[in-house]
């Protein structure tokens, strides 16, 4: 059975009809929040960063939120292969202590752990991070507003109904209760001074950047991973508007965003060449008048690697089906994820997941075993993408 499936946005595809898939076409890697179900990643980040990426030379930008952003951080690192080994080793066996009578730890004990956690991993290695030649970290954050901006035993859960309630309505007027907040790399040398610019529009929803640095680089990571009731918010984060700071699966729980790779200028340019440039109030390209792709630019593509081929917006969107679909914000994008029928074949015929701390309760060595059993035969999912890569074939692309 086939573990792997591929799915690529119509930009994407004629790309890949075109010119094949080559590292030097990778400008953007997103990584999505989802806890557990990111282990099942593993060897696919392995074999991308530690094989395939490096035969290129282009600035790529990483971007996550919660799980993701843990992992876009640890491929900044040196020996990023040994580091994705030790995260899948030290994710699998976490422990935390359940009070009698409860079938979860607190919040307060969780973050605890959880910092601690983070600090044994990154500790003393954080310029590694910051200062990767190549790679642009951007780590997503939710700060709440309102009720929101700080965390109370009664106005939280009333502010996450708000925001419940006004995210279906409208997804982007749930910016009033929780705004995008993302922290950002330094710029390359080679670039103008500052943070790295976003690799994204952020006309979608309410967004601030912030400039990551060695004062802020884990309490960001941690508020970035700090699930709404299940760890305590992080509050007041140096360098950045004072409040506090949740999961940035809230806000971007699948990294749906409208990405802008290193490609779109010279695209533009093209387009004008070609007079492809329409007369409309909108003031945008006429995709019916573009003939063939021009020559790939570096950096033209998003690859995404995820458990899932359907991108969902928000944390809070899991549940509206009509946000599941993809929409031109993806156009260039291609989706690794694994096959459903594939993922029954799994241990509890699913992928791991946050249930499992509940289901496996204090017996933390079945539940070790478990995922250890997921992540070890998702090795398929690399053997099947080098398969591909060697000779692409576009009849086994789906469209996204």
């Amino acid at each position: 059975m086939k573990a792997l499936r591929i799915h690529a946005g119509p930009r994407a595809r004629q790309h890949i009809a075109e010119h094949g898939l080559q590292p030097s076409d990778v400008g953007v890697i997103p990584a999505a929040a989802g806890g557990p179900k990111g282990l099942i990643l593993g060897p696919l980040d392995r074999y991308i960063f530690g094989q395939w990426l490096p035969r290129s030379t282009q600035p790529v930008h990483l971007v996550g939120a919660s799980i993701g952003a843990w992992r876009m951080a640890t491929a900044c690192l040196d020996q990023a292969v040994a580091a994705f080994e030790r995260l899948e080793h030290d994710y699998i066996h976490q422990q935390y202590e359940i009070p009698p009578g409860k079938k979860r730890p607190s919040a307060a004990h969780v973050s605890e752990r959880f910092g601690h956690n983070l600090q044994a991993f990154y500790g003393g290695r954080v310029d590694e991070v910051l200062s990767h030649p190549r790679f642009r970290l951007h780590i997503v954050t939710s700060r709440g507003q309102h009720m929101l901006r700080r965390e109370h035993g009664l106005a939280t859960p009333l502010g996450y109904l708000g925001a419940f309630v006004t995210n279906t309505v409208h997804r982007k007027a749930m910016g009033a209760w929780l705004e995008r907040v993302v922290f950002s790399s330094p710029s390359l040398p080679s670039e103008v001074a500052g943070c790295a610019a976003l690799p994204f529009a952020t006309t979608d929803y309410r967004t601030r950047q912030v400039a990551l640095d060695a004062s802020n680089f884990m309490p960001a990571l941690q508020a970035s991973c700090s699930i709404p009731f299940v760890l305590q918010a992080v509050h007041d984060i140096p360098g950045a508007p004072r409040g506090a700071y949740w999961d940035g699966g809230i806000t971007d729980y699948h990294m749906h965003l409208a990405y802008r790779t290193a490609s779109d200028a010279q695209d533009a340019i093209n387009l004008i060449a070609k007079g492809a440039i329409t007369t409309e109030a909108t003031g945008q390209f006429d995709p019916k008048k573009v003939g063939a792709a021009p020559p790939p630019a570096p950096g033209g593509l998003v690859l995404y690697p995820h458990f899932q081929h359907r991108v969902v917006p928000g944390w809070l969107d899991k549940g509206l089906k009509w946000r599941h679909k993809a929409t031109p914000a993806l156009d260039s994008m291609v989706v690794l994820s694994p096959n459903p029928d594939w993922v029954r074949s799994l241990p509890n015929a699913k992928l791991p997941d946050r249930n499992d701390f509940t289901h496996y309760g204090t017996d933390s060595a079945a539940r070790a075993k478990a995922w250890l059993t997921a992540t070890r035969a998702s090795q398929q999912l690399v053997d099947e993408w080098a398969q591909w890569l060697e000779r692409p074939d576009l009849e086994s692309v789906h469209a996204l």
